[in-house]
């Protein structure tokens, strides 16, 4: 039985431990052991009371160490463990492998999704990347990340922060463009519930078609009548910049240097 300990409460804690709970309940050879966090009311929905720590020197021994704390707070929080040459594991998609301090054994147990609190992830399907120092500890992780996840790859902290960064631009970016949008509908009394189909089949048409075979679009067709029309709608100095920028990237994609 592989014992683990997780150390946080945020989303990505959350998260980690319900899915870890639901394997356990299933008769896995995972068991999540102890949480911790500063608040324990935090955690009382899921897991019993005398399953979670609020002080660091309460925290048991265990095979893995899951630090799903704030990107800021790694450093700080990893300090401050009583223990030595244990294997501690990050889930931050940025944060180098070296961050974490050199009296335990070094690790990265990364889920990439976006998660959001009380809304459930089938966490069967999400990618988690691994990395560590040695390949003992690497086959506990790949174990560990087996039990939870059908989606599991070995990624070195450069291919990391790339993948991190790619994540911004497919996610982040893509939903502050949603407001917008949202804005947009709401300025002119439009329904932006009109718009979710048109976002259901852009991002299911990426499963099928690689990003640039299934751009579409006015600045894909170079149509400058529509383009222009755009432009004078657009009142607000904020939404006119990233369009006009938006417009010259997808309008200079492909184009030899």
């Amino acid at each position: 039985m592989v014992k683990i300990i997780i150390i946080g409460s945020g989303n990505v804690a959350q998260h980690l431990i319900f899915a870890f709970e639901q394997e356990r309940k299933k008769g896995g050879t995972i068991e999540l052991i102890q949480a911790f966090t500063r608040k324990r009311e935090t955690l009382v929905h899921l897991l019993d009371f005398d399953r979670i720590a609020t002080e660091f020197s309460d925290l048991v021994e265990a095979d893995l160490y899951i630090v799903a704390v704030s990107d800021d707070a790694i450093s700080e929080v990893v300090s401050q463990l009583p223990f030595k040459n244990r294997l501690v594991v990050h889930t931050s998609g940025s944060v180098p492998l070296t961050a974490l301090n050199e009296e335990n054994r070094k690790g990265v147990f990364y889920p990439l999704q976006t998660f959001t609190k009380n809304k459930l992830v089938d966490f069967s399907s999400i990618p988690i990347c691994l990395e560590s120092e040695n390949a003992t500890d690497f086959q506990l992780l790949d174990k560990v990340a087996k039990s939870i996840s059908n989606s599991v790859f070995a990624i070195n902290t450069e291919q990391r922060k790339a993948l991190h960064v790619a994540a911004v631009f497919v996610n982040n970016f893509t939903n502050h463009l949603y407001q917008i949008g949202n804005e947009i509908c709401d300025e002119n009394h439009v329904p932006f519930d009109i718009l979710k189909p048109l976002i259901a089949e852009t991002a299911n048409k990426i499963m099928m078609l690689s990003p640039i075979d299934a751009q579409t679009g006015p600045a894909k067709r170079n149509d400058k009548v529509t383009i222009d029309a755009h432009e004078q709608f657009i009142s607000n100095e904020n939404q006119l910049t990233i369009y006009k920028i938006l417009t010259q990237s997808i309008q200079e994609n492909g184009k030899k240097l």
